[in-house]
């Protein structure tokens, strides 16, 4: 059951020598902690921001303010030496890519993960719909779990949940919205009465186990975005999860810096942290900062209809559009199914306040005047079926973009999705609309912290170990490049590969083995039915097109009765290519009646397909240079 951390008695006591995690036996006293500050070293200098900032919050725990300033302050002395019982830790998704985040933690038989994510496809993957980690080894493991944790609820964190929990049915724990967010999805997928949902608060520690994970607040586009502190037997584990440093959030309280600092004051073991955005330097900007942007906007629109194109889960980002609204006296109309989805189920939570009259339903915008309506809509990625790509397209059944629209993309392009967006900004402006865009004006920033907020967790945790997740691999290098800097051993650094274990004693840290891991392509409602093969062929079709030869034998006679004809699909249209079409079909004739004749009775029908697949393809390639598939379909009477 979740417990308060400030309650609850502490699991472990530190030594004084060596803060050794020790087990607490009846009429045992914790040893004191020594308060006693090091000598100082000669050391690299810090930006006065994080030095400011970690001596504020030792005054705050009253325990000094030791910032790792060089590979001799590693927070060594405050981690124990003595082996114990070993810790695993492996990602099954959330390296060398944006997405399907989710980490396992093991001890001594018990066994979490955090987070359980999807990722959206590439552009290669035809036909696909989302994907999501391969569960292989937690299916081989799934008496061991104990339980799942959330640190937020971005697609790309509880996308893939619904699908683990039909295979492993345990309790999963995290804050009120994010689990809010789970009921829709366990809901369509007909398990939510089987499901165990656990709200819990920050400062929170549930227990799993051997191990317990402690909920820590954190600054996120989402609200209710927690990082994770890992009690474990070798020591506590830091896992952020996505998190920036905002100090004017638009709904609850501050990043709790002051409890990264007393972990770090403990002993970190370990830190798993955010990497999205290790390559750009300074602080990510404020929340506030876009509604500025909006205010500005929304002053400017005078007489014209706007249309803000959002991400769904970015619930700040709507209650400032919701805030400016009522400000500039127009009322809103929500556009998307996940978008409707989402703020229905905030507003119901209390994260998203709005007065009754303010809310419209789109079917109604059109009976407004133009300069009395905004439309929240999803779509700032391109997606070809969201709302906003629709009203590009013309096909919108209520909204028709015309030159009265101001169209407020409020995002930026994931990578990968450029060209989407691109050609939606084109048809827009097309249809006459003005577009305002990120490139333009200050309409979104990011929920990930920069480099500067990197450097300040690594300061306040002064882990012994670092592991760099949640990034593709370009940002997972420069944030461990961040960490030697802030004086990490490189040794100390580990960048993982999906299913690469580490295992830790306290003492040290090792890789030991590999387990499956991977991507599992959801299509419709198959799950995992689509794999390399499907998507070489799915791929063909659409590059080269389709041709079906049916042909009718007869077997006794071994005579050709009827055929053979030839279908296209995707490689030429048949009735601008007659005369290339009349050769094909004289072509596979003769192929067909050389395999009837050359007394193959066994494997007549297969002799005179492959026969027919490879002439047929040699002639189209050497009259088209194309190579479109070739479906031979045989039939004997």
């Amino acid at each position: 059951m979740p417990e308060n951390n400030k309650n609850k008695k502490n699991k472990l006591a530190f030594t004084k020598a060596s803060n050794t995690p020790v087990s607490n036996k009846k009429n045992q006293k914790p040893a004191k902690t020594s308060n006693k500050i090091e000598p100082k070293r000669k050391t690299k200098p810090l930006s006065d921001d994080i030095l400011k900032l970690t001596e504020q919050i030792a005054k705050k725990t009253n325990k000094p303010a030791q910032v790792i300033q060089n590979k001799n302050e590693t927070g060594k002395n405050k981690v124990s030496a003595r082996r114990t019982a070993p810790v695993k830790i492996t990602a099954l998704g959330g390296l060398g890519e944006i997405g399907k985040n989710l980490y396992v933690f093991e001890c001594s038989g018990d066994m979490f993960i955090a987070d359980c994510g999807l990722a959206f496809p590439d552009e290669d993957m035809l036909g696909v719909d989302i994907v999501i980690p391969d569960f292989t080894y937690l299916e081989k493991n799934k008496e061991r779990f104990r339980g799942i944790v959330l640190t937020h609820g971005h697609e790309d964190h509880i996308g893939g949940l619904p699908y683990l929990l039909k295979k492993i049915n345990v309790p999963v724990y995290g804050t009120k919205l994010t689990l809010g967010l789970c009921e829709g999805k366990l809901r369509e997928h007909g398990i939510l009465n089987q499901c165990s949902l656990n709200v819990m608060q920050p400062r929170q520690n549930v227990k799993l186990g051997c191990m317990s994970a402690e909920f820590i607040r954190v600054n996120h586009s989402i609200p209710d975005a927690c990082a994770l502190a890992i009690h474990t037997p070798a020591g506590i584990i830091v896992h952020t999860g996505d998190f920036k440093v905002d100090y004017t959030p638009i709904e609850g309280g501050i990043i709790d810096l002051a409890r990264f600092g007393e972990l770090g004051n403990k002993g970190v073991l370990a830190l798993l942290s955010d990497s999205t955005n290790a390559e750009r330097p300074g602080y990510t900007m404020s929340e506030r900062k876009v509604g500025d942007s909006f205010r500005n906007i929304f002053g400017s629109a005078e007489h014209r209809r706007i249309i803000v194109a959002t991400f769904s889960s970015n619930i700040h980002r709507v209650q400032q559009i919701i805030d400016n609204a009522a400000l500039y006296n127009r009322k809103v109309a929500i556009s998307g199914r996940s978008m409707v989805n989402v703020i229905n189920k905030a507003i119901e939570l209390g994260y998203i306040k709005i007065s009754n009259n303010l809310l419209i339903d789109i079917e109604q915008v059109n009976k407004y005047p133009p300069e009395s309506v905004v439309i929240v809509t999803t779509g700032s990625q391109g997606e070809p079926l969201s709302a906003l790509s629709r009203m590009s397209a013309g096909d919108h059944r209520q909204v028709t973009i015309t030159p009265n629209d101001l169209v407020v993309i409020s995002a930026t392009p994931i990578p990968g999705n450029e060209k989407t967006v691109g050609r939606v900004i084109n048809d827009l402006m097309k249809s006459g609309a003005e577009v305002v865009y990120e490139a333009m004006y200050e309409v979104h920033v990011s929920g990930h912290a920069c480099q500067d907020e990197l450097k300040m967790m690594l300061s306040l945790t002064k882990p012994k170990f670092f592991i760099p997740v949640h990034g593709e691999y370009k940002h997972l290098v420069k944030h461990a490049q961040l960490a030697v800097k802030m004086g990490i051993p490189e040794e100390n650094i580990f960048i993982l590969d999906l299913g690469q274990q580490l295992e830790t004693d306290s003492a040290e840290m090792k890789t030991v083995t590999q387990v499956t891991a991977g991507k599992v392509l959801v299509d419709g409602l198959g799950v995992g039915d689509v794999g390399t093969v499907v998507l070489r062929d799915r791929k063909k079709l659409a590059q080269d097109g389709l041709i079906i030869i049916v042909a009718t034998i007869e077997r006794e006679s071994k005579m050709l009765v009827s055929g053979p004809d030839i279908v296209s699909r995707g490689f030429v249209y048949v009735r601008e290519s007659e005369i290339l079409m009349d050769e094909a079909r004289e072509l596979m004739e003769d192929t067909i009646l050389k395999a009837l004749n050359s007394g193959a009775n066994g494997n007549l029908i297969n002799t005179a397909k492959n026969n027919m697949r490879d002439e047929m393809s040699d002639f189209m390639f050497r009259k088209t240079k194309r190579s479109p598939m070739i479906l031979p379909i045989m039939m004997e009477i």
